[in-house]
């Protein structure tokens, strides 16, 4: 079992950045993808980012130029750093490691 921990979240103003960690517990060996989501309140999850052990990043349109998905030096890391931050996309963030969610990081975005 691979526990899955995502830091970073809080409140900043429009305009705003943050950047997000998401830690597994171990390292995972072989391909796999790491990928943040996000769920506001009403509405379903959504992919926002997503890199491949490879290095293969994907974007939607929504925040594409502006959310950035990198893997830290440790493999057990990715982060996701969020630029130009709007009331949209306020909502809790989750990470999915390979097949191993994280409990989520509430990110709100408030004037």
């Amino acid at each position: 079992q691979v526990q899955v921990v995502e830091s970073g979240g809080g409140y900043v103003q429009p305009g705003g950045s943050l950047r997000l960690s998401c830690a597994a517990s171990r390292t995972i060996v072989g391909i796999y993808v790491v990928a943040w989501y996000r769920q506001a309140p009403g509405k379903q999850r959504e992919l926002v980012a997503s890199i491949t052990s490879g290095g293969i990043t994907n974007y939607p349109d929504s925040v594409k130029g502006r959310f950035t998905v990198s893997r830290g030096n440790a493999k057990n890391t990715v982060y996701l750093q969020m630029n130009s931050l709007t009331l949209q996309d306020t909502a809790v963030y989750y990470c999915k490691f390979h097949s191993y969610w994280g409990q989520g990081t509430q990110v709100t975005v408030s004037s």
